[in-house]
């Protein structure tokens, strides 16, 4: 079958099951057949595809109509322009979490030698695209799922900076090691019972322990910030991605927790995505 039409039908295929971004999606599972980028298949769509690879190409367009990520059938997301392996054991990483990269960029450009805390670090895509961009820091990534360190331990390997951060599989409670420049934490914020709201790609595929912030949605949070008290040093910066909803009751903590907000990052639609603090003593 020509590219033109293996694209046309598996477009068709994703539309008439209500995919979001369906003919880019038809795309870029080709690429996982073809081992060749998007635009090769744009130009090149009068190319014949050999039965077999045709079998494997709808193989996928059948997970995508399922809602599997593309993520998750491609196994990777980029992310702050790096390429990351993901799978369903780690949270995708998403483009609204850039800016905390942003910020980070803008206020320690002139900065060497800081040590980097990342709590809940998943697939690494946090603390490695730090450590890619300032080249001295250096860094240590926690997580409770032992699967998150594998593959975070992947990317940093792929990425070649195994020699400057380390991961552990640790839950939060017991991490007691260190003190911290700046400390990142993108921790499950979502109430327990709104998961079963979210949509089906994220439901139905995406961890649950990186969804699930207990009954109020801050249960997690308030570990992190127990702990970002003992951890994080005097005069050091604390980047917490949240949801807008609770903007309000995490402030009060972070009062509590002699943690100064000293800033709060908004996303595309305007609404509060990150707080930043500073501990005070």
């Amino acid at each position: 079958m020509l590219i033109e039409n293996l694209i046309k039908n598996g477009t068709k295929i994703l539309k008439q099951k209500g995919i979001n971004n369906y003919q880019l999606d038809a795309e870029l599972l080709l690429t996982q057949i073809t081992k060749k980028e998007r635009v090769y298949s744009i130009i090149n769509d009068k190319e014949k595809i050999n039965n077999k690879d045709c079998l494997k190409y709808f193989d996928l367009i059948s997970r995508r109509e399922k809602n599997e990520p593309i993520a998750y059938i491609l196994n990777k997301k980029e992310f702050w322009g790096i390429d990351f392996f993901v799978n369903k054991n780690v949270l995708i990483p998403r483009p609204e979490t850039e800016i905390i990269l942003e910020d980070l960029k803008k206020r320690f450009k002139n900065k060497s030698k800081l040590n980097i805390l990342d709590i809940g670090t998943g697939s690494g895509c946090i603390i490695l695209s730090i450590l890619k961009e300032f080249r001295n820091f250096i860094g240590t990534g926690i997580d409770k799922s032992v699967n998150s360190i594998k593959i975070a331990l992947y990317n940093s390997n792929i990425l070649q900076l195994n020699n400057r951060v380390k991961f552990i599989n640790c839950d939060i409670d017991n991490y007691n090691f260190g003190k911290y420049d700046i400390i990142v934490s993108n921790p499950p914020y979502i109430c327990s019972h709104k998961v079963k709201y979210l949509s089906k790609d994220i439901r139905d595929f995406e961890p649950l322990i990186s969804l699930d912030g207990g009954v109020t949605g801050l249960e997690v949070l308030k570990k992190v910030l127990i702990k970002t008290k003992k951890l994080l040093k005097i005069g050091g910066f604390l980047y917490l991605e949240i949801d807008h909803t609770q903007s309000k009751k995490i402030k009060v903590m972070l009062k509590k927790c002699k943690i100064r907000v000293i800033s709060t990052l908004y996303d595309c639609n305007k609404q509060i995505r990150c707080i930043i603090g500073t501990r005070l003593k």
